[in-house]
């Protein structure tokens, strides 16, 4: 809290309700919060908790439908929003009270260049216009790191990127030198280089200007690492409120608990433990229990716990806990994670943990070693590009966009290779020349050793059937018209040839299978959660009996709760059925969980490949170092030195001469880098980095970046 006597927000008691039909739904219930100046909160809980309600409530921006029932506070800087008129509150919005949203593209007029937005800003707020209201801005953008501010001002919003565009957005609502800032999930879509670019830049912003800013978000990393104070929501209520180093330190509520332990640690894997999950759903808001709303959830429920509410308590150290037992959440605090039933496991046909994984450049199948599924040579994505119409009149052909250039990669049976770099590296036009839904412009493809066609058109039943894919947004992958039977038994008769009973009576054991109950069966899509809805997308990705299949960021738009359930059934689904993963995603926690081996792309290339373990310990490619550097640790006493990328990529079709990655490497050694395409080397265990500095001196100079294990005092 602020020295001031006075809070910059001051909410006591407030309920927000939504009108359904005829009856009022109450949302969120007897919300409290105190904010000072330069303080940052984190409003942390799983989707539907009422995060970003409260966020609008706050803005006093609620839809037409939504109300802020009587007897509630709402103090901003001494004066009580919920008596303000419209007026009176775009008067405040003008300057005061800034919002950032999470999805930055929808949030900027398409048809209007960024830099008149923004002075659009600046008018409104402080009636700066002409030459001043234009250097007033391109300050602001050098504030917010934007590398050639006069040049990004005369582009449209579609022609920058994710990053640059969040950047946009912020510069927009700091123009103004709000005193209230509410940023609502902000970089969830967002690399971890341009994620640690962004939180960096709101902390020293906000440190400057002494902003009081509420952080909506699930990535409880982000909150250790960047907020002051935390407080935890689930269903409308407020579970838990703490410093943020006290509330990681010891939790109070099972639920916090539940959150905290479902986020995998740099250098945990599925060899050896699996992570916690919190089983069930949010109850639904029109059936609230007579109890805690979380009862029917919490591990440590007794009886009470489902006949009496439990009150906010005040603690000491300014914290609040809602829960009759929060006593007895504080013993469970250890590292084997038995609470929500994540446990250390050690399984026959698994890894032990002194036992070096088999490397993509490792033993064939005559050697003991596992066969080789799949075997990637060369492969290559280019896209043409349309000429101008001078070059077409000089008749001179662009340069296509080398989207994958050049990649060889080998999986083998029962195991995980993961591909992580940033947007733009690839990975998904790699992912989709395999999967046959693009034709690759060059190299090999084998599967099985055969040789496999371009075309998913051309492909065989019989290889289609064993090369299947689980893509990152279930809602789109899913044909809404369709129940989950229907999607599920489709290929199920298509590519395993069952007859109707039998697919019926495998169409119920997949579904029990990924934890759902028969009748979700007969549902459809729009009937179930984002979580239940990717476990149908796994169910009908196994359901063929596939060798291989491809999951193309699979967890990243779910709660983190979710999402370690999601990974438990993968690790499990691939234990039973020995398949292989390709899993692409820009999470290197999710992909050092899951993964046996990591793969490294920038700019159509590998520049590292190794075992999951070894990559989150020196030496790394500088590419690889930044990535990992990144990495918002859910752990406030463990931070890292960030290594800041800037934001100029080079284009895919105008690619750098020597190493691709020169342009942006904090490593480079000289000349070399950027005249001669650099080695590959290769270290322990087949481990291989494609740079020009010796790995012995890459090790050196990075010894101090160590996240194995969650090893605490990291630099």
């Amino acid at each position: 809290m602020s020295a001031s006597d006075r809070p910059l927000l001051d909410v006591e008691g407030l309920t927000i309700s939504y009108r359904v039909g005829k009856c009022w739904i109450p949302a969120v219930r007897d919300f409290r919060l105190q904010l000072g100046a330069g303080e940052i909160i984190g409003l942390v809980g799983e989707s539907g908790c009422g995060k970003s309600t409260v966020a609008l409530a706050l803005m006093h921006y609620l839809a037409s439908n939504g109300r802020v029932e009587s007897g509630g506070k709402l103090h901003f800087a001494g004066e009580d929003l919920l008596a303000k008129s419209n007026a009176d509150m775009r008067r405040l919005w003008a300057k005061r009270i800034k919002f950032v949203p999470q999805n930055a593209s929808a949030a900027l007029n398409p048809s209007i260049k960024i830099g008149k937005q923004v002075m659009e800003v600046l008018k409104a707020s402080d009636g700066i216009e002409g030459k001043a209201g234009y250097d007033a801005m391109i300050e602001m953008f050098h504030h917010v790191n934007l590398v050639d501010p006069e040049r990004v001002a005369e582009r449209y919003p579609h022609e920058l990127s994710g990053g640059m565009q969040q950047r946009v957005t912020i510069a927009m609502a700091l123009i103004s030198n709000p005193e209230l800032l509410i940023m609502d999930e902000p970089t969830t879509g967002l690399d971890v280089t341009t994620e640690a670019v962004i939180l960096e830049l709101v902390r020293d912003l906000i440190a400057q200007r002494d902003t009081g800013v509420i952080y909506i978000t699930h990535n409880l990393g982000v909150v250790a690492q960047l907020c002051q104070r935390v407080l935890v929501l689930y269903a409308g209520e407020i579970m838990e409120e703490a410093e943020v180093h006290d509330l990681f330190e010891q939790p109070h509520h099972p639920y916090t608990l539940g959150l905290i332990r479902s986020v995998p640690k740099p250098g945990e894997s599925k060899h050896d433990l699996r992570l916690q999950s919190i089983s069930g759903n949010p109850p639904s808001l029109t059936r609230l229990p007579g109890g805690c709303v979380f009862a029917e959830r919490c591990p440590l429920v007794v009886d009470i716990c489902r006949s009496d509410k439990p009150p906010l308590e005040s603690l000491p150290g300014e914290r609040l806990v809602r829960c009759h037992r929060w006593e007895d959440v504080t013993p469970t605090l250890n590292p084997s994670r038995h609470l929500y039933g994540g446990h250390p496991i050690k399984r026959e046909g698994l890894h032990p943990n002194n036992t070096p994984l088999p490397s993509l450049r490792g033993k064939g199948p005559g050697d003991g070693g596992p066969a080789t599924l799949m075997h990637v040579t060369d492969l290559q994505k280019h896209f043409p590009v349309a000429p101008t119409v001078r070059e077409a009149l000089r008749r001179i052909k662009p340069t296509p966009i080398r989207a994958v250039d050049g990649v060889d990669l080998q999986l083998r049976a029962g195991q995980t290779l993961g591909l992580v770099g940033e947007s733009g590296s690839g990975k998904t036009t790699l992912a989709r020349v395999i999967i046959g839904l693009q034709e690759r412009s060059g190299g090999t493809l084998e599967l099985l050793g055969m040789d496999v066609r371009n075309s998913v058109r051309e492909r065989s039943e019989d290889v289609l059937s064993k090369l299947q894919m689980v893509f990152q947004n279930p809602q789109n992958s899913l044909n809404p018209y369709l129940s989950v039977w229907q999607a599920i038994v489709r290929p199920l008769i298509k590519l395993r040839g069952l007859t109707p009973a039998e697919a019926e009576a495998e169409t119920l054991r997949l579904l029990e299978r990924v934890n759902l109950r028969a009748e979700y069966a007969e549902r459809y899509p729009d009937e179930l959660s984002g979580g239940e809805k990717q476990r149908v997308a796994i169910a009908r990705a196994f359901a063929s009996e596939p060798d291989l299949i491809i999951c193309d960021e699979p967890v990243s738009a779910l709660d983190v709760s979710v999402q370690a359930a999601v990974l438990n059934l993968l690790a499990q689904l691939q234990e039973e059925h020995d398949s292989a993963y390709l899993f692409i995603s820009h999470n290197l926690s999710v992909v050092g969980y899951l993964a046996d081996t990591i793969a490294v792309m920038y700019l159509g290339q590998l520049f590292e490949v190794g075992e999951a373990r070894e990559l989150f310990q020196p030496p790394y490619h500088p590419y690889t170092e930044a990535l990992v550097s990144a990495i918002p640790v859910a752990d406030p006493k463990q931070s890292t030195e960030r290594i800041l990328l800037s934001d100029n990529l080079p284009s895919a079709q105008n690619l750098p001469s020597g190493c691709r990655f020169h342009t942006r490497c904090p490593r480079k050694i000289g000349e070399i880098c950027e005249t001669d395409a650099p080695p590959w080397r290769e270290g322990e265990a087949g481990h291989l980095i494609r740079c020009h500095i010796p790995l012995e001196e890459l090790e050196d100079s990075q010894a101090g970046l160590v996240l194995a294990g969650g090893s605490e005092g990291a630099t």
